[in-house]
């Protein structure tokens, strides 16, 4: 049968989108799991149908608590899990048939400690079936490294993965925060013995209409944070390898948050200051690892001096690459 996996959904205003989630989930090859959906305060339609799963198959179970976000909702799910495995679905996301048995597979078969797969961009319809299916090996160290490769973002984010259930004896997500996978999952790596990865799409990350373009949120300060905690995370630990791609990452995403802020975002002073800070103490940090090429030291420090000019400089080289 194999071991018990727990599947937690965090639920919250998605009365449109939920029942395809977890229709999605109960359709899952690998029967031996149990379904949390944690009902985070949503004022809609969400808890009845949550207690109408509950109702109608015994493998689902409901948390009904006040508002304390999509971290929270995670927290409780993962108190609750009964689970030997944990794995979290995003409640307007959908999976593949295929997903967990793939997963689990690949952690029982490899002696792994958790498993990741490729996820795809979805508007209702099927995943589309990308990779080529093979399942490749890393190391804790190997999946940190993995944050700063072109494919990263299917390394970074919490939900198209399974973990063993021990990997969270001392990890919660950070509760208040947006960009929570962003201040956690590298920890959960440095735990890690082992972990696989499946080339293979089985997750479908779902973009509603209403989210193709979205404004600038202020919040994404908590983006900025978790970088920085991140590289303090990596020296503290001997990851000397990672402090370079690290420290371009934070310059590189905190640069667009400051251009955001500066557009959107009246009094931010103080936090623009300190993102300028924070990529003028990096230029200095580097030095003990390594260097940034040429071409992107002089950008930072043109940004530290001359923003306005550093902005239309980067805009051109987005529309000449742009038009390639």
């Amino acid at each position: 049968m194999g071991d018990l996996i727990t599947v937690i959904i965090p639920v919250f205003r998605v009365e449109a989108y939920l029942r395809r989630c977890v229709d999605s989930v109960l359709a899952q090859t690998y029967e031996n799991m149990e379904i949390i959906l944690v009902d985070d305060g949503s004022d809609d339609s969400c808890p009845a149908i949550c207690d109408e799963y509950a109702g109608q198959d015994s493998r689902v179970s409901v948390i009904h608590q006040k508002n304390a976000g999509l971290s929270g909702a995670r927290n409780a799910g993962i108190e609750q899990a009964k689970g030997e495995y944990l794995s979290f679905v995003d409640s307007d996301d959908y999976l593949s048939p295929e997903f967990l048995e793939r997963l689990y597979a690949a952690c029982v078969e490899t002696g792994s400690d958790m498993s990741v797969c490729r996820w795809e961009y979805v508007k209702g319809g099927a995943i589309p079936e990308k990779g080529k299916g093979k399942t490749h090996i890393f190391t804790g160290r190997e999946m940190l490294a993995n944050l700063y490769i072109p494919d990263g973002a299917y390394f970074v984010v919490a939900w198209n993965k399974l973990y063993k259930r021990e990997l969270f004896d001392t990890i919660r997500y950070p509760l208040g925060r947006i960009h929570e996978d962003e201040a956690t999952t590298y920890r959960i790596y440095h735990q890690v013995r082992q972990a696989a990865y499946v080339d293979k799409s089985l997750y479908g990350y779902f973009v509603a209409p209403s989210s193709i373009t979205r404004g600038f949120n202020p919040r994404r300060l908590d983006w900025v944070k978790a970088g920085a905690e991140r590289v303090d995370f990596f020296e503290e630990n001997g990851y000397k390898e990672l402090m370079v791609p690290a420290l371009k990452a934070l310059a590189d995403g905190s640069i667009d948050i400051y251009f955001g802020m500066k557009d959107k975002l009246p009094g931010s002073e103080k936090e623009q200051k300190w993102i300028q800070d924070l990529i003028r103490r990096g230029l200095k940090r580097v030095k003990s690892y390594g260097h940034f090429s040429l071409r992107t030291e002089i950008g930072y420090r043109m940004f530290l001096t001359c923003p306005g000019v550093y902005r239309r400089l980067l805009d051109r080289v987005k529309d000449e690459n742009g038009k390639q």
